[in-house]
Order: structure tokens, then C-alpha cells, then sequence
């Protein structure tokens, strides 16, 4: 069960990273200088909360991992 959590975490953070590349570099793709707040729409939404909610099971799993039972 521990090797599962391992895994599961370096594949999260994997994902994540690409995640957060994808979203820099769409970035720039579609700045409108008029305005400093937009809405996000389509894949920028779609990789927006996924890169959340992957942050959020990467944290639930490092603090799984790091309770004494898996030490």
C-alpha cells in the first residue's frame, strides 16, 4: 500500500507540472490588454480546475504518507 501511495503521488505531480505548462503557455495566447479580468472558457477552464484538483489529492496523499503508520 505504501509503493501505491508513491507512485500515485510522483504520477500526480507529473501531471500537475504538465498541467501548469499548459496553462503558461496558453497564457499569452489570448491577452486582451483592455481588460485585467476575463473569464476563463472551454480548455483554459478545464485545465484550471483540473490543476486544482490535483493539487488538492497531491496534499491529501503527501499528508496521508506522512502520518506515522506508513514511517
Amino acid at each position: 500500500m505504501e509503493t501505491a501511495l508513491y507512485i500515485a503521488i510522483l504520477v500526480i505531480s507529473v501531471v500537475m507540472s504538465v498541467l501548469v505548462i499548459l496553462q503558461s503557455r496558453g497564457g499569452g495566447i489570448n491577452r486582451d490588454s483592455s481588460s485585467i479580468y476575463r473569464t476563463r472558457r472551454g480548455i483554459e477552464k478545464t485545465l484550471y480546475q483540473a490543476t486544482i484538483a490535483l493539487g488538492v489529492t497531491f496534499l491529501l496523499l503527501a499528508l496521508i504518507t506522512s502520518l506515522p503508520i506508513f514511517n
